[in-house]
């Protein structure tokens, strides 16, 4: 069996990029303390364990330092589309799972979950709270599927988009968990005690 690839797709933790929405309701300081701690977190639950090999697909190109335990690889340019077919083209052969860093429900078990379904399946997808996806998996044979042309991006649109670039292939299911984009989606984790002193605005 051609070993599994799990790709945490994520953005340089810095102060005044990434997590714009989340960062105007609850201050820069604490969304930057968000991305770090939830990135930190995912790598540590996820990267050492031997089923497959770990990623980190990452923004900007020349950023660091990042995590010495994950393989890195740039997103390069373009759209939200465009890196991630770049990316199922690029890396080895075997099945994909990409995931974004800032679920903080993800799990060993799903990840495990969503490579033995694609054993059976040609895809598997993670819907998110929002109507996007918190995950995607590709099984990449017999043929390459890159199934993100023409997605409405961050908006409600993006998970049946991408199911509908996937009509004709077999298509697995997760469970929906939250992908934190602002307070509200922040307010659904209350399991990140560290960040009691947050306020939904």
């Amino acid at each position: 069996m051609e070993r599994p690839h799990l790709v945490i797709f994520t953005r340089y933790p810095r102060m005044g990029t990434g997590k714009k929405r989340l960062a105007h309701e609850i201050g820069p300081v604490e969304a930057l303390r968000f991305q770090r701690v939830i990135l930190t977190g995912t790598v540590r639950r996820l990267v050492d364990d031997k089923r497959w090999t770990t990623w980190l697909a990452v923004t900007p190109d020349r950023s660091g330092p990042w995590p010495s335990t994950c393989r890195i690889i740039p997103q390069g340019n373009g759209d939200l589309g465009e890196r991630l077919s770049r990316l199922v083209a690029r890396l080895p052969t075997g099945p994909v799972l990409i995931l974004g860093s800032d679920v903080p429900n993800v799990t060993r078990t799903l990840v495990s979950r969503a490579f033995h379904l694609l054993q059976g399946h040609d895809a598997v997808i993670g819907p998110a709270m929002d109507g996007g996806y918190w995950a995607v998996g590709l099984r990449r044979r017999p043929r390459k599927t890159t199934p993100f042309t023409s997605v409405r991006w961050s908006s409600p649109h993006a998970l049946d988009d991408t199911l509908r670039n996937l009509q004709g292939l077999s298509v697995a299911s997760l469970p929906r968990l939250v992908d934190v984009d602002d307070a509200s989606s922040l307010a659904q984790c209350p399991q990140w005690s560290l960040l009691h002193g947050l306020r939904n605005g």
